[in-house]
């Protein structure tokens, strides 16, 4: 591993601290306020910040496996080792969903007039500011170290943010003896925490079977052709390990080439893909054109 990825690893860790102290935090203010005020919004809210300390566990734990060195067992690194908690994470961040739209609707079946107080709308719009500031944060660094995993936190804590508005506004509304709008908002919220669950499970998976955009090859594609001595590009795939892109392309050139020029035509088109899109290997065939 070179020493820009292992700094970039280090300095995206510093970025998952961040979320889980945040997070940490934010679910044991709201969870206490939420009972203390009533508020089924408000403790659906904290016990999605609890899922959300899972989240960028995985993610920590994920970068720092990733900067563990290739070995014997894994000859091609560590660098899944993320995804395969984000999978794990997934599933349990779906659990805790389901429990909280189970609350949410058993609250709204078994209808209290109770009203939350109004502290509870405080604490909403007060969580809600400070996973904005977060998010900017993770934002900018993920931005800087050319992090998915990071920029994917990121948009969590957006969500996060995001949520604590929506949290606010039916606990607002049930002061005006809208008392349905409170387990509603935590009904939402339910929905919420599934959908990412199950974004987060849906890429991780992908990810894992090998899976690659189709749009992005076809970019492969036509930048390699640009490279003088390529003909044709018979075949190209891809496959990531964590955020590391891996290219096997097959290319034809010209069969009177020798070995040295067709070794020097293979070079180039591994440059190109490394300048151009940041990947981390490319294997280069090379046949002779027909």
């Amino acid at each position: 591993m070179d020493e820009k990825k292992f700094q970039d690893l280090k300095a995206g860790e510093r970025g998952a601290v961040i979320s889980i102290f945040s997070y940490l935090f934010l679910s044991v203010f709201k969870l206490l306020i939420g009972i203390t005020s009533h508020s089924e919004a408000l403790k659906a809210d904290g016990l999605n910040n609890t899922t959300d300390i899972i989240a960028s566990v995985a993610v920590l734990i994920g970068l720092r496996l990733a900067r563990k060195p290739a070995d014997e067992d894994h000859p091609y690194g560590h660098w899944r080792a993320e995804t395969v908690a984000s999978l794990m994470a997934s599933f349990i961040m779906m659990m805790v969903g389901l429990q909280v739209l189970f609350n949410a609707v058993s609250s709204i079946f078994h209808h209290k007039e109770q009203i939350p107080d109004w502290i509870s709308a405080w604490a909403a719009l007060f969580g809600s500011f400070v996973m904005f500031l977060v998010y900017l944060y993770n934002r900018r660094l993920a931005k800087r170290i050319n992090s998915q995993s990071v920029m994917a936190a990121a948009k969590d804590n957006l969500s996060d943010a995001l949520v604590g508005v929506g949290t606010a506004i039916g606990i607002i509304g049930s002061q005006f003896h809208l008392t349905w709008l409170d387990p509603l908002a935590a009904v939402i919220i339910g929905l919420l925490i599934c959908r990412t669950a199950w974004e987060i499970f849906r890429d991780a998976s992908h990810d894992l079977t090998d899976g690659f955009d189709e749009g992005q090859l076809q970019k492969f594609k036509e930048t390699v052709l640009t490279v003088p001595g390529v003909i044709k590009v018979k075949s190209v795939k891809a496959r990531k390990y964590g955020n590391n892109v891996i290219v096997d392309i097959v290319i034809l050139v010209d069969p009177t080439l020798d070995v040295r020029s067709s070794h020097g035509i293979s070079d180039k088109v591994e440059n190109i893909l490394t300048e151009k899109y940041d990947v981390f290997g490319a294997h280069v065939h090379i046949e002779p054109k027909d």
